[in-house]
């Protein structure tokens, strides 16, 4: 099985998602957590807790959509370990990386953004199974399946306890749920995820986001590798007591021009893009 039709059953597959977590009104099934007395407890807004409870909610589906295409699905037994979810090809043995990932929208065409995983350690020692279920070299593509949702404007009281039959009356804390699956280089940009943290960050734009139409889609993944497993937040500079190569892709580019002359074919989409891109603050 190629990266491209393993991507294309996903999409199809997951386009089907929302139905399994939402109510026909748009409005998340899920309402709280309930204990051994039936007490119910309203469930927080915290987007690692509502990740981790879709997480859950999907996984059935993940076994089916394994099943129907004679794929091997592994878990990660290891809370921060890569990747959420692993695929194996029966018949080729090609392994394919699945990482499960939710941001909320911000407005209609923006937004909060994802965390696309480290761009150091197994990212840049791609034999090594540390932080990981196989090492990075040995999967054959890296996807993101993402839930894009909106917040409620009503929420329940997280200090308040309800009734299993108040359960009707729990307002749910998250609407309105879209899903894609995408290549993690196609919505990927250039700067970290936060501030000086040493995680990708994606696209902000829904259309992007879902469409698979970050800076690096055109450039293609190879300068996305690059870019990312030579990349130094100012600390990891600092630490190594060398000035930072580059700190977007305008700089990237002045970079590898001076010191190599392989991306001179992209130059011109690397400039390009850059315009509209957003520096990291120094």
């Amino acid at each position: 099985m190629t990266s491209d039709k393993f991507l294309k059953l996903l999409q199809t597959h997951a386009a089907s998602f929302a139905k399994a977590v939402a109510t026909n009104e748009g409005e998340w099934i899920i309402k709280g957590f309930i204990d051994v007395y039936q007490r119910v407890y309203s469930i927080s807004v915290d987007t690692k807790i509502v990740s981790k409870v879709l997480e859950l909610l999907l996984f059935p589906m993940f076994v089916e959509f394994a099943k129907k295409h004679r794929l091997e699905i592994e878990l990660c037994q290891h809370q921060n370990f890569y990747p959420d979810l692993t695929f194996t090809h029966k018949a080729s043995g090609n392994k394919f990386a699945v990482d499960i990932k939710s941001t909320y929208r911000e407005s209609e065409t923006k937004v909060n953004g994802m965390t696309l995983g480290a761009f150091t350690g197994y990212f840049r020692n791609r034999d090594s199974n540390k932080n990981t279920l196989y090492p990075y070299n040995q999967y054959t593509a890296h996807f993101v399946l993402g839930v894009v949702y909106s917040k409620c404007d009503e929420v329940a009281d997280e200090r308040k306890q309800f009734a299993l039959a108040d359960l009707a009356a729990i307002p749910s804390v998250i609407k309105n749920f879209e899903f894609f699956a995408q290549p993690k280089y196609r919505i990927a940009t250039a700067r970290p995820g936060s501030g000086n943290t040493k995680n990708i960050g994606s696209v902000d734009k829904i259309d992007a986001l879902i469409g698979g139409a970050g800076p690096f889609a055109s450039l293609g993944e190879e300068v996305y590798d690059d870019y990312w497993m030579f990349y130094l937040t100012r600390d990891m500079a600092e630490a190594a007591g060398i000035q930072r190569p580059y700190i977007n892709l305008k700089t990237y580019l002045d970079y590898k021009q001076r010191g190599s002359v392989s991306l001179k074919a992209h130059a011109k989409k690397i400039a390009r893009l850059a315009e509209d891109e957003t520096e990291e603050s120094e």
